[in-house]
């Protein structure tokens, strides 16, 4: 037997010898995980001795952290706004820049008929926030890889969304325009690969050795999807409909000019919780719009209604 209160301190030095920030709080939450033990210090104190299987266990876990496997990996699940995610090697883990993006798009989907589709969804974190938040709404997620498809759905399933939400698989920033058979949307929201290629390399071990490259590598210069997304999506939003995209540190002022040559209206970029530039929000062009209207319901006093 182990002291809980041992094995936490000796964790957290470990943890800390390798460069882990808030390696105590993440000692915390893999003595969580393999006893039950809530993360609270008094808890950990007051629970004694920890039998050898658990050591054991907790201690491999621990090692596995200082070879910098993320922790959401080691635990099998990422919080995520009020829910948590199932997530593995093949998804991004999801942050809270993702977070505010999510929460921006449902300050544009009224809890009324509506369409919104996630591009590149990956774990389907955006898909099932909105679809969470918004009952009425006709949600669509979108990805290549079939392994984050299949982690999507799982996801969809443990929230009890699985109806809620079509998946489709395919290439939601290729150069080939979406397929017209998804209809058109009210608001389509996307955190595309938005990293450098030649900056992989030096990003933290947890994401450069542990996520999937499809979702990080954004081309040269990070941009490729967004070239692709200024000018496709018009295809896939009804009239003055909204695209809202998370973007890397220091890209807004090309986002900006970009979206604004490709005829783009009401160009804003908004701030994360830290403060740093991190979501475009954009009006769809109207001379790029057939004049069909969306499909779904439409309320006549509805400023989304395409009349």
């Amino acid at each position: 037997m182990s002291d809980a209160s041992d094995l936490l301190a000796a964790a957290t030095v470990r943890l800390a010898g390798v460069g882990i920030d808030n390696a105590q709080l993440e000692a915390e939450w893999l003595l969580q995980h393999v006893t039950g033990i809530p993360r609270l210090h008094r808890a950990v104190r007051d629970h004694g001795p920890i039998d050898s299987a658990a050591r054991v266990r907790f201690e491999s876990l621990v090692a596995r952290r200082c070879l910098r496997v993320p922790l959401q990996h080691l635990v099998g699940t990422a919080p995520f706004l009020d829910f948590e995610l199932w997530v593995i090697p093949e998804v991004l883990v999801p942050r809270p820049e993702t977070e505010s993006l999510a929460l921006r798009a449902l300050q544009f989907l009224p809890d009324e008929p509506r369409r919104a589709i996630d591009l590149g969804t990956g774990s389907g974190c955006l898909a099932l926030a909105l679809a969470r938040r918004r009952p009425n709404l006709d949600t669509h997620a979108v990805d290549l890889s079939l392994s984050a498809l299949e982690v999507a759905r799982e996801n969809a399933r443990r929230l009890g969304l699985e109806n809620r939400i079509r998946f489709h698989h395919a290439d939601a920033f290729g150069d080939r325009p979406p397929q017209e058979q998804w209809g058109r949307f009210d608001v389509v929201v996307t955190n595309p690969p938005y990293i450098p290629a030649g900056e992989i390399a030096f990003l933290q071990p947890e994401v450069r050795d542990h996520e999937p490259r499809l979702a990080l590598d954004g081309g040269v210069d990070g941009l490729d999807p967004y070239r692709n997304l200024a000018r496709h999506a018009p295809s896939m939003l009804v009239p003055d409909g909204i695209l809202l995209a998370e973007f890397g540190d220091g890209q807004a002022p090309e986002l900006t000019d970009l979206f604004a040559r490709h005829g783009w209206n009401e160009i804003s970029v908004e701030k994360d919780l830290s403060g740093k530039d991190r979501i475009l929000i954009v009006r769809a062009p109207r001379s790029n719009q057939s004049p069909t209207p969306r499909c779904g319901p439409t309320d006549a006093n509805s400023p989304w209604t395409v009349s």
